[in-house]
């Protein structure tokens, strides 16, 4: 690595080992020319590949045409990708941002202002543990992790926790002061745990029992990862109001907020705003993204294409018991859960040329683009069986 990355980035990522410099679909390089398969997308946002044609022509027209304007302006491309969302997801308006932490953000601001109205007492929010939500201080205040947490005390009040998909914690932690229940479909960073079609339902059931809001984070899970357009649509369930980011700028940065038409008159002239959220430029990439999802129909090759290296990675779990513990996951988000911490494991696909991500709980995501190809994924678990076979786990641990 250059050293002046150390001399000049601050230091709050791990040092890197390698560069990247070039990506064509599922594959990227570094500045030596050494090529990888990239199953870590951008951490699930280069859904439809790196540099997409259809994406590259879209981006490159509407930067000839208008970067930004304010949202004091109507935003022809902000419309329609506005109009296309609440198509995929069900009736009500977006909110548009620049993350998905500035989307968990809006949700929590938009419980807040729904406890004001209708209930001033009302404020907290029940959230999953090993959740995450993002590193701002409300977002990072809803995540439980004393990873995340630890330095930046005192956070905001207002949040408790209950385990995933244990409804009856769910339920003994809701009190007089709770104004809804937030939770992600499928936890990305927690290690790809899903949560349950039936615990979903039950919450949707318990929030509609007691008058709470049901907020869903689909930052990680959503833009056709799970097989589903978001990942909670698999159960069911109709929640009050989705975030949503990642994948849905194919790179570029745009998150949104989803609101069910019930709550559409909740955020009200001047109660929330941001400069840059639903630019044009960040609208184009994003309907370029859906345009792609839809003409080589994505979300569907998630399902197929998740099947074959769901099956993949559970013979590398059946060949190696020793090193992997479970498989997890759905779609294109899937996980090789080790019996001990994999950065050894990690180091050595790289090694190979297959880039994957770490997440909690000792998993390895594998997070491929959705237009992955069989022979893609072919190589990828190649590799994955070279060195799993050829590993020795720590047996002192």
């Amino acid at each position: 690595m250059d050293s002046d990355h150390s001399k000049y980035l601050v230091g709050n990522y791990a040092s890197p080992s390698i560069d990247l410099v070039k990506g064509k679909g599922a594959w990227v390089w570094d500045s030596k020319n050494k090529k990888y398969l990239d199953f870590t997308s951008g951490i699930a946002v280069t859904n439809i590949g790196h540099c997409h044609e259809h994406w590259v022509k879209k981006t490159f027209s509407q930067a000839q045409e208008m970067v930004h304007c304010s949202n004091l302006f109507s935003i022809p491309e902000q419309v329609r990708l506005a109009k296309r969302m609440v198509e995929n997801i069900a009736p009500g308006k977006m909110l548009f941002c620049n993350s998905g932490a500035e989307a968990n953000e809006a949700l929590i601001k938009f419980s807040r202002l729904v406890g004001k109205k209708r209930e001033p007492h009302r404020h907290k929010l029940l959230v999953a543990e090993n959740g995450f939500h993002g590193r701002t201080m409300g977002a990072l205040s809803a995540t439980s992790s004393p990873k995340y947490r630890n330095g930046f005390e005192p956070l905001l009040e207002g949040f408790s926790f209950a385990p995933l998909n244990d409804l009856h914690a769910f339920e003994k932690k809701i009190d007089q002061e709770t104004i809804g229940i937030m939770v992600e479909s499928i936890q990305g960073e927690g290690g790809i745990k899903v949560a349950r079609d039936d615990f979903l339902l039950g919450l949707q059931e318990l929030c509609r029992e007691k008058n709470l809001l049901f907020l869903l984070d689909e930052v990680q899970a959503g833009i056709g990862r799970t097989g589903e357009f978001l990942g909670f649509q698999k159960s069911g369930i109709e929640p009050d109001a989705v975030a949503i980011a990642k994948g849905l700028g194919g790179g570029f940065p745009i998150g949104g907020v989803w609101i069910a038409e019930k709550w559409v008159d909740i955020f009200t002239p001047g109660s929330h705003g941001t400069t840059f959220g639903g630019s044009p430029l960040a609208c184009s990439a994003a309907n370029a993204v859906l345009d792609v999802l839809e003409a080589e129909n994505l979300i569907e090759t998630a399902r197929e294409k998740g099947n074959i290296l769901l099956k993949g990675l559970n013979e590398l779990h059946s060949s190696h018991p020793k090193i992997i513990s479970e498989v997890r996951g759905r779609g294109l988000m899937l996980a090789l859960v080790c019996h001990q911490a994999p950065n050894k494991i990690i180091q050595n696909f790289r090694e190979e040329g297959l880039l994957v991500v770490g997440a909690a709980e000792n998993a390895i995501r594998f997070l491929p683009p959705l237009n992955i190809s069989k022979e893609e994924i072919g190589e990828a678990l190649a590799i994955c069986s070279k060195v799993l076979k050829n590993f020795k786990p720590d047996s002192s641990k």
